[in-house]
């Protein structure tokens, strides 16, 4: 049964990106469905992280001794002054160690 689900998931994955990937095929999308996908990147990344983020044993965590918050407060501020993913990556690490090894 779960190899099954991931074979319909998979082929259900694979057939909606070719549909809009493939230049051949007549499907467009309209500027107001591009818009819309626009933001399911962001979405999907914030229901990824917030829980990493803000959750410590089933409980919110908004203490100044989680090494999180730190490294995510260190990337964003990474992220507006340089726009470089590699200074991002390597600043929110380095914070997330650094307040890790601290506390």
């Amino acid at each position: 049964m779960t190899l099954l689900t991931i074979l319909l998931l998979a082929s259900v994955t694979f057939g909606t990106r070719y549909l809009f990937l493939e230049d051949r095929l007549p499907v467009r999308l309209g500027p107001n469905l591009r818009l819309l996908l626009s933001y399911s990147g962001p979405s999907v990344l914030t229901a990824i992280l917030a829980p990493i983020l803000l959750v410590r044993d089933d409980q919110l965590f908004l203490s100044l001794s989680n090494p999180y918050l730190w490294g995510a407060a260190a990337a964003i501020l990474a992220a507006y002054k340089s726009g470089s993913v590699y200074w991002t990556i390597g600043a929110g690490m380095l914070a997330f160690i650094a307040f890790g090894q601290l506390i």
